[in-house]
């Protein structure tokens, strides 16, 4: 009997043994049909396999419907083969689910159920999954933080697992840093470099960059000249231009005009007009060539010309000096504003001075003050100091024809921008543009700020008040929050939180930070209004997600405390690292702090003391203190 069922038990085995065995050859053959194209047999061989529950097979003729391989494409058919593999916890089915709600393939498209599919995918180690799945919640994630370290997890993981894409995305949110995120060059570097170790000639490129600059790692030339030599062979054009600039300058190797014109000949596509501006640079000057000003004018014409892709502002302003002065061609100031001003429109500082100039002195143009003001403007704000100098005259004349004109002329004598300090002369002239009808709210809130702090008059609230309100009336922002915050100290009124929430609340409503941190403030302490501590973090929030320093130190305080909100250090970490980045000593010295404590980061006295020592600069007691206890004074 014992001996009987030995035999079922074997013959039974048997059959099941080799039902797995034709089981494996059915599902090879299909495959190999399938790489093949012959998808007439692999249909043949996966229906059945499919039929019976197996979700590999099941996944494979999703994914002939899919893409209509040799049957007529079918995507609800797909999505039938797709769901039941998923269903019986296929990844790879999971994944092709995930992107047809994800692209609204046979379906209503859905970014919930992709997510759904596409999270289960990830959570069994799936990197293809983990990457997308990351990559939706970043783009995705709306300034909602928890949702942005979510997607950097993911990404992180599929990272981690060698996956291309995601190293590279992440390398980008590093190098680039935001809201978020804090720039951190040397993880940037870390991620880039696994992708540029593929071949990928963009990440050699950039590493290359980076080592160049020394970003992430101490400056290095020879690195960098190994990885953009390596791109540069690939024909990456950026590679090439940066070679080129490095030998034509003699940075990091000995200068040679030869192999920077070699590299700068070899490069076109969209990056030519760079080429041609540093190739007639070369020709300008005669450096590795004879000079010849005729080939410099026409290469800077080919990367300056108004109709080209990729038109070159550094090419555009090379040809307006040229007319300007008559190098190489016969002096034509009206050539030269004409080529200013395209190089002007691409953001060139030297540009916008020159052209600036060219209609305050009225040369090539017609004399024109306000266009004048306009191109020295632009200048001054990308750091030219002598736009800053000649923009105050220019505001002089116009404000003496036109008393709006007051306001800018005034503010610069109040400040000592581009003219020496006076508070009397700012004055005049703010006076002067508070008595315009359509634009008197800015130099009222300014004279407004002067009576307040007794600028270049005795100390005068009620004027002050007076000035404000009449500003706030109209809507400006700032005399809201001169208001708020006279009424909260109670400067020149009984003090009166009430009140100075309703004219913080008013500027907020414009998604003014300030108003935002101090509104945050007093829903933290209770002042005005019933204490809140979630609201507070809502108001911090809006104001680090537009990068304002002081919303992100807030915000991190309350984590760091875990204040209406779950208590995380990592994400304290993140936000005083943004606000420090951003030179915010409070946060600063909390975040050299959390170094000394080794809270939320690997405990570190140096970069402790570095963080305190930068917020000692600027008069912060309490990092003054930390640097005495480290004995780092």
């Amino acid at each position: 009997m014992k001996h009987a069922i030995k035999s079922v038990i074997l013959g039974i085995s048997l059959i099941l043994a080799n039902g797995s065995v034709t089981y494996a050859q059915d599902s090879q053959k299909a495959k190999k049909a399938y790489e093949t194209g012959d998808y007439a047999i692999a249909l043949k061989e996966w229906r059945p396999l499919a039929e019976q529950g197996d979700a590999d097979a099941q996944n494979a003729l999703g994914e002939i419907y899919l893409f209509g391989n040799g049957v007529t494409e079918d995507y609800k058919e797909a999505l039938k083969w797709f769901r039941l593999a998923a269903e019986q916890g296929n990844a790879s089915a999971q994944i092709n689910l995930g992107l047809m709600y994800s692209e609204g393939k046979g379906v209503t498209q859905d970014y919930k159920k992709a997510v759904k599919w596409y999270r289960l995918a990830a959570e069994q180690g799936n990197a293809e999954a983990q990457y997308t799945l990351g990559a939706m919640m970043e783009r995705s994630s709306d300034g909602d933080r928890q949702v942005y370290k979510e997607a950097v997890r993911w990404l992180r993981l599929a990272a981690m697992q060698g996956n291309m894409s995601a190293q590279d995305s992440l390398g980008a949110i590093y190098y680039e840093g935001n809201a978020n995120i804090p720039k951190d060059y040397k993880e940037a570097l870390k991620w880039f470099r696994l992708v540029a170790l593929t071949g990928d000639e963009y990440k050699q490129s950039k590493v290359g960059e980076m080592y160049r600059k020394g970003e992430g790692v101490t400056q290095d030339y020879g690195q960098a000249l190994k990885w953009l030599n390596l791109a540069a062979k690939q024909g990456y054009e950026d590679a090439q231009i940066t070679l080129g600039e490095m030998y034509r300058n003699g940075e990091g190797v000995t200068q040679d005009y030869n192999e920077a014109l070699k590299w700068f000949r070899l490069v076109g596509g969209f990056s030519r007009a760079e080429a041609e501006y540093n190739l007639g640079e070369m020709y300008r000057k005669g450096e590795g060539v004879t000079q010849n000003y005729d080939q410099a004018l026409n290469l800077f014409r080919s990367a300056a010309a108004d109709d080209s892709v990729s038109r070159n502002a550094d090419a555009q302003f090379a040809l307006g000096e040229m007319y300007r002065t008559g190098e190489g061609v016969t002096q034509d100031y009206k050539a030269a504003a004409k080529w200013y001003g395209f190089s002007a429109d691409g953001g060139n500082a030297e540009a916008q001075y020159n052209l600036g100039m060219m209609y305050r002195n009225g040369q090539g143009v017609t004399q024109d003050y306000e266009e004048a003001a306009n191109f020295l403007g632009s200048a001054a704000a990308r750091g030219n100091a002598e736009a800053l100098n000649n923009l105050a005259e220019v505001y002089r004349l116009l404000a003496e024809k036109r008393n709006e004109y007051g306001y800018e002329l005034g503010l610069m004598y109040r400040n000592g921008k581009g003219v020496k300090q006076d508070y009397k002369e700012a004055l005049k002239w703010l006076r002067l543009a508070a008595e315009e009808e359509f634009s008197s709210a800015d130099p009222q809130n300014a004279l407004g700020e002067m009576y307040r702090k007794g600028e270049g008059v005795t100390q005068d609230f009620d004027e002050a008040l007076t000035l404000f309100r009449s500003a706030a009336a109209q809507e400006d922002e700032d005399a809201q929050i001169n208001l708020a915050e006279m009424y909260y100290n109670g400067e020149g009124v009984t003090q009166d939180y009430k009140e100075a929430v309703k004219w913080y609340r008013l500027a907020e409503v414009r998604s003014c930070c300030d108003a935002e941190n101090a509104l945050g403030t007093m829903y933290y302490d209770g002042k005005g209004v019933t204490q809140d501590y979630k609201e507070a973090v809502n108001l911090f929030s809006e104001a680090a997600r537009n990068l304002n320093a002081e919303g992100q130190y807030h915000l991190g305080w309350m984590y760091y405390y875990g204040t209406g909100v779950t208590q995380d250090y990592d994400e304290a970490v993140n936000l005083f690292r943004l606000a420090a980045d951003q030179g915010n000593s409070v946060a600063q010295c909390s975040l050299g702090e959390m170094y000394e404590k080794g809270e939320g980061v690997a405990k570190d006295n140096a970069q402790a003391v570095d963080l305190c020592r930068k917020a000692a600069e600027e008069g912060d007691e309490d990092a003054k203190a930390l640097l005495r206890r480290l004995g780092a004074e």
